[in-house]
């Protein structure tokens, strides 16, 4: 089961590659716990802390992103994530759960890096 997404967003080239797994996120081919810079790195780990672990554990999702500032590229990164795990679920898992995924509440607008 394998999924794959390319996207465009803010002069900031995406692909996306989702699929079975163990919860492995990496961007870059590097994993998203050292993602750079560090000051930003709350908001690549947003979709996670909003759904929880539990929802990856089972999906894999490489990012590859080119192009643009380190901003712009965070912002692609984390629009990716949530992207893959929403059509993963849509596809290979079933409709209610891709619900779930989609209209969860976001509770974390209290920013601490941009205020």
């Amino acid at each position: 089961k394998q999924w794959y997404n390319a996207d465009v967003r803010e002069a900031v080239g995406s692909t996306q590659s989702t699929g079975e797994g163990n919860g492995m996120i990496k961007v870059n081919g590097v994993p998203i716990d050292l993602i750079e810079p560090a000051t930003l790195r709350y908001k690549v780990l947003e979709p996670i802390l909003l759904l929880g672990k539990k929802r990856f554990e089972g999906v894999d999702i490489r990012i590859r992103v080119r192009g643009g500032g380190a901003t712009a590229r965070i912002y692609a990164i984390r629009q990716a994530i949530s992207k893959s795990l929403v059509a993963y679920y849509q596809k290979f898992v079933d409709e209610t759960s891709k619900k779930e995924n989609q209209g969860h509440p976001v509770e974390l607008r209290q920013d601490p890096v941009g205020g």
